[in-house]
């Protein structure tokens, strides 16, 4: 029997950032009525502030085996790339310890294991997703390197990097002076460079890419409104509809893609994660007097480089202190003093600082599915500081749930089942 064609169906996707943006686009395509609604309109969020990086390889979680040993000495380092707002501990307390649990082997390779599922072929999820909408121009394929100081220090890292060859994760080594060949742009100190050509690339302007993709849903015939939604409306267990800027718009099925906010609405649908805001930084360097050739991790101060129209973005820092407070001052100061001395020849015309709110599952695994026991709620939020690069995927496989297509991967991990009320998790 020939399977039944999907029925149109109206969906208000919650959240236009990347991950909203993407779901609707291909909802869109699957043939159903989007409304996509954001409280400050499309990219303007963490889609906005994010390191630009079409990243694969990042299916390796910060909570990897030794980070219980290195996480208080880290702190207490104005040198390590981990911040913590005191005054913030007793709220953030009981996330961490949850966070903490899975500091160890086992768990980490499970969890690179179910990462590489949304990460994997983001370059070519991208181009999929942007075809024909105009946001093409943003994307750019491209190596992405890890720098390390020399071969030891990449050592360091074997564990990692074992899990990303276990994800199909092809690279070159480049040592000494191949690496300084391929840019010569780095300090002297920096001799080790491990490159990956595949699957990889950058976005030129991640706000305007998610604006352009935003417009393009809109002028296909999908609703775009600003405004903050404060509830799903249910009718014996389905959704009808979402309260939003005080009316109600009426819908089949939602999708919450609100980031780190998507917390307070899950709950209303019985799935309660452990979500904390991973507070991301970034400085663009306007007019830089040199770029490097392709986007780089620098190992040793955690941040990543990015070449974007115009200027070049460092991005990094893990900070903890919740949604209300302000940016703080120190990383700031540590990603441009690490980024000087990674590029001693870099000069600039000025600088833009930039605080965002990257969402942190408590056990770094994505929340992506249907809630159990609501016709019509779906979740598509937790993506830590991946979000770019699982996004196209994400609202891919969104899509394909909605549309009762089976997908191409085992989507059960990222089920918000396990944060279910009744859940033993």
């Amino acid at each position: 029997m020939e399977p039944e064609p999907t029925r149109s169906k109206t969906i208000a996707v919650i959240g236009a950032g990347i991950v909203g943006v993407s779901t609707a686009i291909w909802l869109q395509r699957d043939g159903h009525k989007v409304i996509l609604i954001d409280k400050a309109g499309p990219g303007e969020g963490t889609s906005y502030g994010n390191g630009g990086v079409l990243a694969s390889c990042s299916c390796v979680p910060v909570t990897g085996p030794g980070l219980i040993g290195k996480a208080p000495r880290m702190l207490f380092d104005p040198n390590q790339p981990l911040f913590l707002k005191w005054g913030y501990l007793p709220k953030l307390l009981p996330w961490l310890v949850k966070y903490m649990r899975h500091a160890n082997a086992e768990d980490t390779r499970r969890i690179a294991k179910a990462v590489a599922g949304v990460v994997g072929g983001s370059l070519e999820e991208h181009q999929a997703l942007a075809e024909g909408t105009g946001a093409e121009a943003y994307i750019t394929p491209s190596d992405y390197l890890y720098l390390y100081n020399d071969r030891q220090h990449f050592e360091g890292d074997a564990f990692g990097w074992s899990l990303r060859k276990e994800a199909g994760i092809v690279w070159e080594e480049l040592e000494g002076q191949a690496f300084h060949d391929y840019d010569p742009v780095f300090a002297d100190e920096i001799g080790f460079g491990v490159k990956m050509p595949e699957h990889h690339g950058r976005i030129t302007d991640p706000g305007a890419y998610v604006k352009a993709l935003a417009a393009h849903l809109e002028a296909s015939g999908g609703r775009v409104i600003r405004a903050a939604v404060e509830d799903v409306v249910l009718e014996a267990g389905h959704v009808t509809g979402v309260r939003a800027g005080g009316e109600v718009i009426a819908c089949d099925a939602c999708v919450v893609a609100t980031g780190v906010w998507s917390g307070p609405l899950a709950k209303t649908l019985g799935v309660n994660v452990p979500l904390e805001s991973e507070r991301g930084y970034h400085i663009d360097l306007w007019e830089p007097s040199v770029m490097p050739r392709s986007p780089v991790m620098v190992a040793s101060g955690k941040f990543v480089a990015t070449p974007m129209q115009g200027r070049l973005r460092l991005a990094g820092v893990v900070e903890f202190g919740g949604l209300e407070a302000g940016p703080s001052r120190a990383p700031f100061a540590l990603l441009k003093k690490n980024a000087l001395k990674a590029m001693p020849g870099l000069q600039f015309a000025r600088e833009e600082e930039w605080m965002g709110h990257r969402p942190a599952p408590a056990d770094s695994i994505p929340v992506i599915g249907e809630v159990p026991g609501i016709k019509g709620a779906y979740t598509g939020f937790g993506h830590h500081h991946i979000g770019l690069t699982a996004g196209p995927k994400t609202g891919r496989l969104l899509s394909q749930m909605i549309s009762g297509k089976k997908p191409n991967i085992d989507v059960g991990v990222y089920s918000p089942a396990r944060w279910a009320s009744n859940s033993s998790i």
